[in-house]
């Protein structure tokens, strides 16, 4: 009997392995849009209430845009802030998906493999897992930042979204003020932008980190250091993914430390409109805690309440000056062991400063 089972799984691992001509790519973006899609209750919009509501957003940030700039420090001579769009859930999708293609399509081409049954299995729980997430997030997304990085081609204009569906949805189910709700969230979206148009080395830092990391996968490791990369434990990955880590941290924090303190100034709603927000935060149900931890965002989302708790803890204690001394270049963000410790922070930046002087 054991030998019969021996042989049954011999054939059928050699036939799961057999190449069956051709080579693949582990992902098929065809199928996992169809499988976020599918996930996506009302994905479309009509054209007219996004054109409208666009119309609103431009008008919002327009009379934002000088009291955030007056919070934050101003623009370079000729630099402007990117007008927001509005987008639906498949409108969000699909300005996603683009987004995963400009930085994984270079590493699925170099990672190309000989066509087979196991090699066909596995590219389908990938596009079912990468399409349930993202159909699990165009649920929920209120806003985004595109600061297009690694595109192919010469820079458009970054992108600044909101995803109206989700937006009026939670406005109506939290009985929120809508237009304050709006607001807030042009303020936070905003100070991104702000940071990456105010900061040109920024863009450049996260570039230059995400191309360490996708070289480290790139078919000139060897294949026991492409597994290592993707497993993310090459010391020269790990040290730049703990950079990246500070950096987007400070990246969220300090804009929800943007949102919060301004917001507070502006919006006759803020107070219910930090309410509502504490309370989507923690009332998740049982299954989405699941797909947070399993995911991953848990933990991101950690990291981003560290950002803000260190921002906040500078900027209360030394004020805005200061924490916008972080902007200066990558060797002034805060390191990951700093964020739990601001003013040790503060204390190396300001050293670093006067030996400059």
């Amino acid at each position: 009997m054991y030998g019969v089972l021996a042989g049954l799984a011999t054939a059928a691992v050699a036939e799961a392995v057999r190449p069956r001509g051709g080579t693949a790519v582990l992902v098929d973006w065809d199928e996992v849009r169809n499988a976020a899609r599918a996930r996506l209750e009302e994905p479309e919009a009509a054209a007219s209430s996004l054109a409208a509501a666009q119309k609103r957003y431009r008008a919002m940030a327009a009379r934002l845009e000088k009291p955030l700039l007056d919070f934050v420090g101003g623009l370079p001579a000729g630099v402007a802030l990117p007008r927001f769009e509005a987008v639906d859930r498949e409108g969000w999708l699909d300005l996603n998906l683009n987004i995963l293609r400009r930085v994984i399509d270079p590493v699925l081409e170099q990672g190309r493999v000989p066509n087979s049954l196991i090699v066909q299995v596995g590219r389908a729980g990938i596009d079912r897992y990468v399409g349930f997430m993202l159909g699990f997030l165009g649920r929920r997304v209120l806003g985004q930042y595109d600061p297009q990085l690694l595109g192919a081609e010469p820079l458009a204009d970054d992108g600044l979204y909101l995803v109206e569906t989700n937006v009026e949805e939670w406005a109506q189910k939290a009985e929120l003020p809508g237009e304050d709700l709006r607001r807030w969230l042009i303020l936070h979206e905003m100070t991104h932008a702000w940071q990456f148009a105010a900061h040109p080395w920024l863009r450049a830092h996260m570039e230059q980190s995400l191309k360490v990391l996708l070289e480290a996968t790139s078919k000139k490791a060897s294949p026991a250091a492409r597994i290592a990369a993707f497993a993310g434990v090459l010391p020269a990955q790990w040290k730049v993914m703990r950079q990246m880590q500070g950096t987007m941290s400070l990246v969220e924090g300090y804009s929800n430390l943007v949102m919060n303190e301004l917001g507070r100034q502006l919006l006759p709603g803020f107070e219910r409109l930090e309410e509502a927000y504490r309370t989507r935060s923690s009332n998740k149900s049982i299954l989405e805690l699941l797909i947070w931890k399993l995911s991953g965002l848990d933990l991101k989302l950690q990291q981003y309440r560290r950002g803000e708790a260190f921002a906040k803890a500078v900027y209360d204690a030394h004020g805005m000056k200061a924490l916008n001394l972080a902007w200066q270049g990558p060797e002034t963000m805060p390191r990951i062991e700093e964020l739990g410790n601001p003013e040790a922070w503060y204390r190396r930046v300001t050293a670093a400063r006067a030996r400059r002087r």
